[in-house]
């Protein structure tokens, strides 16, 4: 094929997460004009395309366990000069979602990749939480092993951000159980399912408290969590490390300040940090 050929474009369409009026009119039009949809669920997305009045000429699955097979034959069509959208079971491709070899194969092969956002179970939570996300640290689905899942909620502790994960209905309430263990009975979260749906929840609480009636939450549909990061620790700092910042901060950009702190000190970067954008605005450092 030479340079001057037309290829195709691969469309990642973001589709609604549960109420079918969440969509995009820039995604519906693409899914009404591109040939070939590459979808999770074949049967999921033929309904979504048939209420959109959406009507390709073909709709291949490309899930888990095909991925690496279908990746090769959408390349090639797409280098036959056919546009691709590729869609999900809901919400935004490739976010704990299979796509990534597509896309990485499409980039490699110097295809147009084009993202058509949308929805995004992730996004629609942090926008309404009532716990802090101003900095978060997506981690998509825990480890199913219990020893390993507490491990790694540890490890999560310790990045000084909040955290947001997704959980299956089966294991939620184990994993509940886990981070009271972990993070403490006493530590705030979210949980969130079946959002923009007619069932739609999203809790608040400690986690003890959203154990207790973890029963009233269960049953279909997955879970986003966000864990917040440990209370602010201004107060657990230390005399020396906030006497360092005060002096820092009279001279230096917070960033600059708190990098600087953490190579002399153990406290962690972002928590330096977030002690000098509280001196920053004149909040509460005692």
């Amino acid at each position: 094929m030479s340079d001057g050929e037309i290829k195709g474009r691969l469309f990642i369409v973001a589709t609604p997460i549960g109420n079918l009026e969440d969509i995009t009119l820039r995604a519906v039009n693409v899914l009404k004009a591109v040939p070939i949809v590459a979808a999770e669920d074949t049967r999921r997305s033929r309904h979504l395309l048939t209420h959109l009045g959406a009507s390709p000429e073909r709709i291949l699955s490309l899930h888990d366990h095909n991925e690496s097979a279908r990746t090769d034959m959408i390349v090639e069509i797409l280098q036959g000069g056919s546009d691709v959208a590729l869609v999900s079971d809901a919400g935004t491709p490739l976010v704990s979602d299979p796509g990534f070899e597509l896309v990485r194969a499409a980039h490699a092969a110097g295809l147009q990749v084009v993202p058509i956002p949308g929805p995004s179970a992730l996004m629609a939570v942090v926008s309404v939480s009532p716990v802090p996300v101003d900095r978060f640290f997506f981690e998509g689905f825990l480890p199913s092993r219990r020893a390993q899942r507490r491990r790694r909620l540890a490890e999560l502790d310790e990045l000084g951000v909040s955290v947001v994960f997704f959980e299956s209905p089966r294991r939620m309430a184990e994993t509940l159980d886990d981070l009271g263990e972990v993070l403490g009975w006493d530590r705030e979260m979210v949980v969130a399912k079946e959002l923009t749906k007619i069932h739609e929840r999203i809790e608040s609480g400690t986690v003890r408290a959203l154990a207790e009636r973890s029963d009233g939450l269960l049953g279909k549909g997955e879970f986003v969590c966000v864990v917040p990061r440990a209370d602010d620790a201004s107060a657990d700092l230390g005399p020396a490390a906030r006497r360092l910042m005060q002096v820092l901060c009279e001279e230096l950009p917070p960033a600059q300040a708190a990098r600087l702190a953490a190579k002399a000190t153990r406290v962690q970067r972002a928590e330096l940090y977030d002690y000098a954008m509280r001196l920053r605005h004149g909040a509460s450092v005692d």
